[in-house]
């Protein structure tokens, strides 16, 4: 029997436009359309960055909540909603230093929306993004408020890391405080490099050293930036690994040519397939991760 897979599909995230991409969805019903059409072709996760009616990131729970319905009435695939936001919108604000940051209370909100996952970034980074700074910060002290509050609130982390020291650090010593139970979900981003200070471009021996590094009872996914995207499928794969695509990480199909989710969701299946491996349904997901099966 072959080792099922997990797809997740990151339709939307909270940096791209329709202006660099006209395929991205933003408003709910294009976020809902989208998943849909991602699980019929093999998705069983969703990676889900809210909008506001004008296109700018929100972690607005009432908004996360017509999304996340909107899925529910048409599918079962695993919902996990953002708490790293966006660099624009409700998320962003200038401190009185002048300084930009992406806001930690508006963070927080996205867990108020009932999903059954959600983004921990235990990681404090700088984004460049459109001419200036922004502050990401996450403190061991934060980590371990969101990591606590998920808990509280029965929400699985998906601990999101960009580099060496994000697993080693916080991703460790959290879980071993039994801040989550096992086995923990790691998502390894590759490629933000030129975006996010600390973090880390992709070359098949950055990920080996990085999943080499995971905690003892950790799974993983892996999740390719731009060009990063099409080899991290099957790296990932050989590794032991799960696998993410979607128009949040990558806009392109390939040189030049714009992508829809749909599309790299169908060339990621292809390449599960075609190397022997069988995609996961949802259930089998929950099952995988560790999740409570849907009710």
């Amino acid at each position: 029997m072959s080792r099922k897979v997990i797809l997740t599909i990151a339709p939307t995230g909270g940096m791209a436009s329709k202006a660099q991409n006209p395929h991205l969805p933003t408003q709910p019903d294009e976020i809902a359309r989208d998943v849909y059409e991602c699980y019929k072709a093999g998705a069983s996760v969703v990676a889900i960055h809210a909008r506001r009616p004008d296109d700018g990131a929100t972690c607005d729970p009432v908004i996360y909540r017509d999304i996340n319905r909107r899925i529910r009435d048409q599918c079962d695939i695993v919902i996990n909603n953002s708490t790293g936001g966006g660099v624009n919108g409700d998320m962003v604000a200038q401190g009185s230093n002048g300084y930009w940051e992406i806001l930690w209370e508006e963070r927080l909100k996205g867990l108020e929306a009932g999903a059954e996952m959600c983004t921990l970034d235990a990681t404090t980074i700088i984004a460049s993004f459109e001419g200036r700074e922004l502050l990401m910060h996450t403190s061991p002290e934060r980590s371990r408020e969101l990591a606590t509050k998920m808990q509280e609130r029965g929400i699985k982390p998906e601990w999101e890391v960009f580099a060496h020291s994000h697993i080693t650090q916080d991703v460790t010593t959290l879980t071993a405080e039994g801040l989550d139970k096992a086995p923990y979900f790691v998502n390894i981003v590759l490629g933000t490099h030129r975006a996010f200070q600390n973090a880390m471009a992709y070359s098949p021996r950055t990920l080996q050293q990085m999943v080499d590094l995971l905690p003892k009872d950790a799974i993983f996914g892996v999740s390719g930036i731009g060009p990063a995207q099409l080899p991290c499928i099957p790296n990932a794969l050989l590794l032991g690994g799960h696998i993410r695509v979607g128009l949040e990480d990558n806009l392109y199909y390939s040189h030049g040519e714009l992508a829809t989710n749909l599309q790299l969701t169908e060339r990621a299946v292809r390449i599960c397939t075609e190397l022997g491996y069988e995609l996961a349904t949802p259930s089998e997901a929950r099952e995988i991760m560790g999740l409570k099966p849907l009710q």
